[in-house]
């Protein structure tokens, strides 16, 4: 298209495009088509597709919008193609789930690995750098599943998928207040101070005169248990 052919007032070839008409009819047959390649592309894929996509699903699933937004937009395009590219994303799909599951080190370099974030109420801060994850993004997390100080958590994994999973301590130590601080009135109906001091920055029991042993931390504050 020719700059001169962009004018703002063609309303026309704004909401109607410079198709000819008979092509909208036939629009209507190529989304049914699309519609049944994808129905059938993410019934073969299996039932995750439906669910927590992992990293090679997604990737399926970006290489079939790809595919069939051509024949959707191009009349002179197609719908043969995007099948063809729907039956290859699937059977390499197929078979990298198949390898997967016979290969532990493969499946690790496809899918990715589970992170300790917090062990026994100490903030990873190596693990958390690695996988991008923030202090306040943990804190969120856990508030998100009615934890109030990191004392209450045995480990939170970061699984492969994106997902989080927290694994509780069945004796609760005081640990780290995860409530923003700003809230102190909140802060005083859910926490019991205690004596205990821990490192601000990840919680990790130490000597309140020295760096953090964890994390390297300069400030101790008290550790907080959480009323009952």
């Amino acid at each position: 298209m020719k700059p001169d052919d962009i004018k703002i007032s063609d309303w026309q070839r704004i909401f109607l495009g410079d198709v000819p008409g008979g092509f909208y009819p036939e629009v209507i047959f190529r989304i049914v088509v699309i519609y049944i390649i994808l129905m059938v592309s993410m019934r073969l894929m299996g039932k995750r597709m439906a669910s927590q996509l992992s990293r090679n699903e997604m990737i399926a699933m970006v290489s079939l919008a790809a595919a069939i937004g051509v024949p959707l937009q191009s009349p002179d395009r197609g719908v043969l193609p995007a099948v063809i590219i729907a039956m290859v994303v699937v059977l390499v799909q197929q078979l990298v789930a198949w390898l997967s599951t016979r290969n532990q080190h493969l499946e690790s370099i496809t899918q990715g690995n589970i992170s300790v974030l917090v062990a026994d109420g100490v903030l990873n801060y190596d693990n958390m750098k690695s996988t991008g994850i923030s202090r306040e993004r943990v804190f969120a997390q856990l508030r998100a599943n009615d934890i109030v100080q990191s004392g209450e958590v045995k480990r939170l994994y970061f699984e492969a998928g994106g997902t989080f999973t927290v694994i509780r301590q069945l004796d609760v130590p005081p640990g780290l207040a995860v409530l923003p601080e700003f809230d102190q009135e909140f802060w005083r109906r859910i926490y019991d101070p205690y004596p205990q001091s821990v490192c601000k920055k990840c919680g990790n029991n130490g000597n309140s005169d020295a760096n953090c042993e964890n994390c390297g931390g300069e400030e101790w504050i008290n550790a907080v248990a959480a009323k009952h």
